[in-house]
């Protein structure tokens, strides 16, 4: 039995490409789909386009969280396993097939396949809160996973270890109780031919934010329909990459290239707060290591803009916390003392204006 990607039935959330119904392409990390159905086989329908990594899907299956390595390149079906069981025919699963990395590839889904005579079914509607992320690696829960590592530099990997499930980003949205857009990119920084992504042409936040698709190396880009989604709460995390090639904020905080940033950074937050003139806006980094006058200067910024629903926020270990990626156990601190600052704020900050 196929099940389409236009089946009503199928629960999509993340900024996801919808342009053809019955071959959505999913760019950002935690954008998922989502099915519930009875019988005992799974499988779906994918076409990987890599750029680089090894890439893998993750999936929640009755709350049980699993990924598989994709190939890399074509249409391939991957067989997702369900426990048999003595009352398999009519059993209910419930499984969200998601997103585990960034736009080191994107993956266009063509379906999933049931064994015949299976149902599918009704599923609990998305959460009311939302919220977004614009970030980098960080935000993204690049190696998150690599849990031996906490509080070190990264170990050789190959992507295996990247899974957005334990970003801080999704960590909080699931304590929030909130669905969430992740526009995070690993070596991302705010401006054009700064940070990693895409050297030596890099491409910076503010070129790609309001995109679906933007990887040079995929096709040509795609602007996103901001109309589409509306948060209640946007966190701005970027700040950690700018500082490749150059640290220049940390050499001179009061020069020319630091002042440029700084403008630049501030056009960027009035730009979020145009598509979103009702939402929270929280400006932050983490607490991957960086010179503190990253942060002094978002807080330079934060003050000019004289916007009373804009927060600047610091976590305890903000800048000095680790030289790697952040692990699942970073992440969750990272996570619960977002959500407090978040949950301080009190509850009208959820309400539709």
């Amino acid at each position: 039995m196929f099940v389409s990607p236009d089946c009503e039935k199928l629960q999509y959330s993340g900024r996801i490409d919808h342009t053809k119904k019955d071959a959505p392409v999913f760019v950002y990390p935690c954008s998922y789909v989502k099915i519930r159905f009875t019988g005992s086989r799974l499988a779906v329908l994918l076409e990987n386009h890599r750029v680089y990594w090894d890439n893998y899907m993750g999936y929640l299956l009755d709350g049980k969280q699993e990924k598989f390595k994709l190939a890399e390149s074509g249409k391939h079906t991957y067989l997702i396993d369900v426990p048999k069981t003595a009352d398999a025919d009519s059993k209910v699963h419930e499984c969200m097939l998601f997103k585990r990395m960034d736009a080191c590839h994107h993956v266009t889904f063509y379906g999933f396949e049931l064994e015949d005579g299976s149902n599918v079914l009704d599923l609990q509607k998305l959460p009311v809160r939302k919220m977004e992320f614009y970030g980098d690696s960080v935000s993204a829960g690049e190696v998150s996973e690599a849990c031996a590592y906490v509080g070190k530099e990264d170990p050789i990997h190959q992507g295996e270890f990247s899974n957005s499930w334990y970003s801080y980003a999704w960590m909080t949205a699931r304590k929030l109780g909130a669905d969430i857009h992740d526009i995070a990119q690993g070596g991302i920084a705010l401006m054009q031919q700064t940070g990693w992504f895409c050297e030596p042409d890099a491409l910076g936040m503010e070129n790609i934010y309001d995109k679906v698709e933007y990887h040079p190396q995929l096709g040509n880009s795609m602007l996103w329909d901001f109309s589409a989604y509306t948060p209640h709460v946007v966190v701005i995390a970027i700040g950690q990459n700018d500082s490749h090639p150059r640290d220049y904020m940390a050499d001179d905080p009061k020069g020319d290239k630091a002042q440029i940033w700084k403008e630049h950074y501030a056009t960027f937050v009035r730009s979020i707060r145009v598509k979103y003139p009702a939402a929270v806006i929280i400006l932050t980094t983490t607490i991957l290591q960086h010179h503190v006058h990253w942060d002094e200067a978002i807080e330079e910024v934060w003050a000019r803009l004289q916007d009373a629903r804009i927060y600047h926020f610091l976590y305890s270990c903000n800048g000095c916390g680790t030289p790697g990626h952040i692990r699942i156990p970073e992440a969750e601190q990272m996570a619960e003392e977002l959500s407090t600052f978040i949950e301080g704020l009190g509850a009208d900050i959820w309400k539709e204006k």
